[in-house]
């Protein structure tokens, strides 16, 4: 079974993530916070983390920092989730070393195949190329602006 570490500080956001990926078979781990969010990453090491980036105490770009500095969930996935939609934070995302980068709003039923897609790619040994394609994404959008 997946298993989906949600870090956003918007209730109504951690359930719609919650009902829609369980309603997929995954189990879902939330956290409110970064702090608790490292906490519960490095305790129960997800398959994936979706996490939002603007976030009170310690925000998300400093919760991916601190995931990929650590041994115990360096190899963790990362989707940004996150209402930040300029180019600049979408490359951060990437640059930081996320997979994906997620505005809100989302639909929601997109997720389930999303996080399937990713890990099924990344067991493949396709990280680098995912992040190259989105990089190449947000290349192509930016010279259409």
């Amino acid at each position: 079974m997946i298993r989906v570490l949600v870090i956003d500080d918007e209730a109504p956001i951690r359930l719609l993530c919650r009902v829609n990926l369980e309603a997929e078979g995954m189990e879902v781990i939330e956290a409110g916070d970064g702090p608790s969010g490292l906490d519960l990453a490095r305790e129960q090491r997800p398959d994936v983390v979706l996490l939002d980036v603007m976030m009170p105490r310690l925000d998300g770009w400093r919760v991916a920092e601190e995931l990929l500095e650590d041994d115990r969930t360096s190899e963790i996935p990362i989707i940004f989730l996150t209402a930040r939609a300029e180019f600049r934070d979408r490359a951060r995302g990437l640059d930081i070393g996320g997979v994906d980068y997620v505005t809100k709003p989302f639909n929601p039923l997109d997720l389930a195949p999303l996080v399937r897609e990713l890990l099924d790619r990344i067991e493949r040994g396709e990280r680098d190329e995912l992040r190259g394609e989105k990089l190449a994404e947000l290349r192509s959008l930016m010279q259409a602006e």
